[in-house]
């Protein structure tokens, strides 16, 4: 018979090493943030800003934009099946390193795609020898100083149209050598253009405020490395001392609210 009398030995109970200090817990949440905001910045999203008018008014001087770095990245093993891509599209808004100095960052429209030919003339924009349907407005002479554009008429709508252009005033008719980068302009302006592998052919929505593919040539595909997603952040350029800059101050009271959250379409 088993004795009841005798005490069962005790089942040894786990141990803790001491307890966290608030100084290391504070730190291991921070290097927790540190590695999710760089895995971010480095495959997911990243914050850029657009110090000039060659996108207005799509995208304006003081604007901040966030953009999505993997939608037109390459498939990889492990993020591949979590994070969709797909190839680059006439009319994408792109984020690329300016092939005359990658250490710039430039924001422009995709016109033609690998393989197409491309013609501009005046107002007018051509692929593959037939016009690309984008909606005119006729606006004041661009100043650096301004947000925006200000607007004095808007074309009709041509069927098919989803952006919208701008085109100085001073430009007196739709001619071929009425443009202001006209003289300066060596690719598909002159005559078309066919645009290599591997590369794109992008412009400003600003035409006559834009030095882009029409006067540099083509955007090589390894350079482009974001699609533009919307404003998170916008400041008036126009804040300030135009002689002394502008303060902290400044910015706080020329951030405008209305532009934060707009999307780039």
């Amino acid at each position: 018979m088993f004795d009841q009398s005798k005490k069962q030995p005790s089942t040894p109970q786990p141990t803790f090493g001491p307890p966290k200090s608030a100084i290391r817990d504070v730190f291991e949440q921070l290097l927790i943030t540190v590695v999710m905001a760089l895995f971010l910045m480095t495959f997911i999203a990243q914050a850029v800003a657009v110090p000039t008018g060659s996108m207005q008014n799509t995208i304006n001087i003081g604007d901040h934009l966030f953009v999505n770095k993997f939608i037109f990245g390459k498939p990889t093993p492990v993020l591949g099946s979590l994070l969709p891509t797909r190839e680059i599209k006439r009319g994408d808004i792109i984020v690329f390193k300016w092939p005359n100095d990658p250490k710039t960052n430039y924001v422009k429209r995709v016109i033609g795609i690998p393989g197409d030919t491309v013609q501009v003339k005046g107002r007018r924009v051509f692929v593959n020898g037939k016009e690309v349907p984008e909606e005119r407005a006729i606006v004041e002479e661009p100043d650096q100083r301004k947000g925006e554009l200000a607007i004095q008429k808007v074309e009709p709508k041509p069927a098919g149209a989803t952006y919208r252009v701008y085109f100085s005033d001073s430009r007196s008719s739709d001619d071929d050598e009425q443009g202001v980068l006209f003289d300066r302009a060596k690719f598909a302006v002159k005559e078309p253009v066919t645009v290599p592998p591997n590369s794109y052919f992008a412009m400003g929505d600003s035409r006559d405020n834009s030095e882009d593919s029409r006067v540099w040539g083509f955007v090589p595909r390894e350079n482009i490395f974001a699609r533009a997603l919307y404003v998170h952040l916008s400041f008036d350029p126009a804040a300030g001392n135009p002689d002394k800059g502008a303060t902290v101050l400044d910015k706080l009271m020329g951030i405008r609210l209305s532009r934060i959250g707009s999307a780039v379409k």
